[in-house]
């Protein structure tokens, strides 16, 4: 059996869905159904069982659950903007761990998810090189309670038996019920069909004229891939960077909505919130040698590509994967 947390979010039931079209249906689903728009992710996923995520947690820690091959974690709390610091290590630090301890005792293949926020201001660089950890700086508190795991992995010296994954800006199909969390692609889309505009943050750096603040974006079908590429290859172990390995900027990504909703570009503007002012990354660009290294060689489909295909065949139906 595969359990996948998160496993009617975004990415989670995302990479259900592939494994499904792998052949495999003998999946543990670990989520809360608690938004309508998780539900329609899971409707046409087959799996053995759901559970929610403290049901499944109090398993874990009773020793109850037999028949596990691997855990794929990719539940969690993934906004950016929380602020509440003991439920983000109790959800994002604390959860992990339970789980990792318990794969490792059983022998079960872990996989987690990581996030590029970790990288702070990127000043520090972008590589997934596990001995620069320490150097890492996070700018909030999310990206602090997933760098607290990926630190407390690297102590217990057991990187080489598990995979974090640092997913850098990914957009794509199945993420409706993140609402405000939601990519940008997926709000812009909304925006343009509402507005008739796509509204981007102002820069307040010289480096950056306004909506040329940079970010390394990459499409849910090829997060999957490369998720699941540590599940191909179980004798592969670390911290391994999930991006496309180049920088794109928000004006190229609201003119591609645009331009896939075969209209011209309107963008305005705005100001910033004072609460994400300072905690705001100017710039990210995954380095994704490692897993080519690993033997990773699938191409990776380009910002444009990627746009074209979450609005036209997913977007202006409101379809998810597998519809």
């Amino acid at each position: 059996m595969i359990v996948v947390t998160g496993g009617a979010g975004f990415i989670g039931s995302a990479i259900a869905q592939e494994l499904n079209m792998r052949g495999r249906m003998d999946l543990l689903i670990v989520d809360d159904i608690d938004h309508p728009e998780k539900e329609k992710n899971i409707i046409s996923i087959k799996y053995q069982e759901i559970r929610g995520k403290n049901s499944f947690l109090e398993k874990i820690l009773d020793r109850n659950i037999d028949s596990v091959e691997v855990i794929i974690h990719m539940g969690a709390c993934s906004s950016t903007t929380e602020t509440d610091e003991k439920f983000l290590i109790k959800n994002n630090y604390h959860y992990t761990r339970h789980l990792a301890t318990y794969a490792l005792e059983k022998n079960i293949r872990f996989i987690y998810a990581s996030s590029a926020a970790t990288y702070g201001n990127g000043e520090m660089g972008y590589s997934d090189d596990e001995s620069k950890l320490n150097t890492l700086k996070p700018l909030n508190l999310y990206g602090e309670s997933k760098h607290k795991f990926d630190l407390w992995a690297e102590s217990q010296g057991i990187l080489d038996r598990v995979v974090g994954l640092k997913y850098f800006n990914i957009f794509g199909p199945n993420e409706y019920h993140k609402e405000n969390m939601q990519s940008m692609a997926g709000k812009g889309f909304i925006q343009a069909m509402e507005k008739n505009k796509i509204c981007l943050f102002k820069s307040y750096k010289k480096e950056y004229k306004d909506g040329r603040q940079e970010r390394d974006f990459l499409y849910i079908k090829d997060a999957v891939n490369m998720t699941l590429f540590f599940l191909d290859n179980p004798s592969i172990g670390g911290i391994f960077n999930i991006g496309a390995g180049q920088s794109r900027n928000w004006n190229d990504l609201a003119i591609n909505i645009f331009k896939a909703m075969g209209r011209e570009p309107q963008i305005e503007y705005i100001s910033m919130p004072e609460t994400i002012l300072h905690q705001y990354q100017y710039h990210t660009c995954a380095d994704i040698q490692k897993i080519r290294d690993a033997g990773y060689t699938q191409s990776i489909t380009s910002l444009e590509d990627g746009i074209t295909d979450y609005v036209k065949n997913y977007l202006v139906s409101n379809k998810r994967l597998g519809n």
